[in-house]
């Protein structure tokens, strides 16, 4: 958890506070500006947008005011084009704005960049040399799409095959796929768990969890985040009370969690969550999206590194985005839960199955990370993403960064903070050719903005340094080294003797 020093929280209030004081005087000038440029009154514009006579407005209220005063003025940090595979090195389309960022305009010009943004763990998104070519002949036999759903004529013998792979991989009897993870959890969740049930979630949960658990119809209760303590508090006091009103027993309770939470880095605390879930008989759902092929021995995820049974787990909630280089997702449980689901599941019956090659560059992925592949690639990209994971973070956290996350895990935030070193992060990275992702409201709370960096086993020790010592760089031009700084010789010493 981030605990924000009092100084920091009061210059970053103080910043905000000034930016929404200047916007609502913009806001005010250009009503009064409107207004007297209006010939007729009818015709009046509003501040969000242009509003024909007898209409709502669309864009209203507080959320249309933070995307005009200040998203707007600095999403050239977001949503910048690629003109690559996301490998280790990634170009970047060179983009420019003739409004003060309100529209962005595309050139023909790239920027090479070192890639510290994409969910490319083990390096299987750029052309891989026993993938790739399974991949296109699976293009050649089934087509990009199979243009149905899975209970139509949406299943191919791929289909079949890679979920016998996952559920063999993760150590589950049976799995089921789905053409986009975030559908993944969207949909399950709903059919899962409905009214007279209770849901009790991780605070800092994913928003595909959240919109999951809301539209199931069932009690939602929320503990904090990875505190077992306070969800056996929870699961108490909610078991006592029963059902709202009535205090009828729950029909089902079930716990859900993440294995790496993808804004903070940080892993589960699986067993004590598991023990607590024992004692109490709810059920227990684990979200392993960035985790599983990325941790872990043999890539399994944060039960294989915590030493968890994956018997323990009642259902098991992955994602082929990350470390396979794929799309889609899975569910994998008991026989008769992944039955149910396949009865029940509207994204099962109505939603367009995994594309074909997509499913194949899981399969491939899969066993070249389980060396099925007759190589031992799978076990070096294994080793090589923990060893850069850890080496980064150690490393940064000698510079005086504050960084979020635990060792082994390849997502490791940098706190920002302050609305105005967002963008100064971002644009001077890009300057220096190093492609970063910085993250704020409303995908983290006001006061805890940061840049997200994500570790490649596709990234050298040499990409490493490098990204070292611009990020230095830049964190003392912004000012974001919050913490003291090991002696720079020092600290040059030993990033050479780690290289050597």
């Amino acid at each position: 958890m981030v605990r924000l020093p009092y100084l920091t929280a009061l210059t970053t209030l103080f910043s905000y506070g000034l930016l929404f004081a200047f916007g609502q005087m913009r806001d005010f000038f250009r009503k009064i500006l409107d207004l007297w440029k209006s010939k007729n009154l009818q015709l009046l514009r509003s501040a969000p947008l242009f509003l024909d006579q007898g209409y709502a407005p669309i864009c209203l209220g507080l959320e249309d005011f933070y995307t005009r005063r200040l998203y707007l003025r600095i999403q050239d940090c977001f949503n910048r084009p690629i003109a690559s595979a996301p490998d280790a090195w990634i170009d970047v389309v060179e983009r420019y704005s003739k409004d003060s960022n309100k529209t962005l305009h595309r050139t023909s010009k790239t920027n090479k960049c070192l890639n510290l943004g994409s969910y490319n763990y083990l390096g299987f998104a750029a052309a891989d040399e026993y993938c790739t070519p399974r991949v296109i002949e699976s293009l050649k036999q089934y087509s990009p799409s199979t243009c149905s759903a899975r209970v139509d004529g949406g299943t191919t013998k791929l289909h079949a095959e890679l979920e016998e792979v996952v559920a063999r991989f993760v150590g589950k009897p049976a799995a089921i796929l789905f053409g986009m993870g975030y559908a993944t959890n969207s949909a399950i969740i709903p059919a899962l768990i409905g009214k007279g049930g209770l849901i009790i979630s991780d605070s800092l949960n994913h928003n595909s969890i959240v919109n999951g658990a809301r539209g199931s119809g069932a009690t939602v209760r929320v503990f904090q985040h990875n505190s077992a303590a306070h969800l056996e508090e929870v699961l108490r006091e909610q078991i006592a009370e029963g059902q709202p009103r009535t205090h009828r027993p729950w029909k089902k309770i079930i716990v859900i969690v993440e294995g790496i939470y993808s804004m903070e880095g940080e892993l589960c605390k699986l067993p004590e969550i598991i023990a607590v879930c024992k004692k109490y008989k709810a059920y227990t759902y684990l979200d392993e999206a960035h985790s599983i092929g990325a941790i872990g021995k043999s890539g399994r995820g944060v039960c294989e590194l915590l030493g968890v049974d994956t018997a323990d787990m009642d259902i098991m909630m992955g994602t082929f985005t990350k470390s396979f280089g794929s799309c889609g997702g899975y569910i994998a449980a008991s026989k008769e839960i992944i039955q149910h689901l396949k009865n029940t599941c509207p994204a099962h019956f109505y939603a367009t199955s995994m594309s074909p090659p997509a499913a194949q560059q899981v399969i491939s992925a899969i066993k070249v990370v389980l060396g099925e592949d007759g190589s031992n690639r799978g076990a070096q990209k294994l080793a090589q993403i923990r060893d850069n994971s850890n080496f980064f973070r150690s490393e940064l956290h000698k510079m005086g960064f504050e960084v979020l996350g635990d060792n082994d895990s390849p997502v490791m935030p940098i706190m920002l903070y302050n609305p105005a070193k967002i963008p100064a992060f971002s644009r001077e990275c890009l300057r220096r050719h190093l492609a970063v992702v910085t993250v704020a409201f409303p995908a983290t709370p006001l006061l805890l903005a940061r840049a997200r960096i994500c570790i490649s086993a596709s990234h050298t020790r040499e990409d490493m340094i490098k990204a070292l010592e611009v990020i230095s760089k830049v964190g003392d031009l912004v000012g974001i080294k919050y913490f003291p700084v090991e002696p720079q010789k020092h600290l040059t010493d030993k990033i050479q003797k780690k290289l050597e």
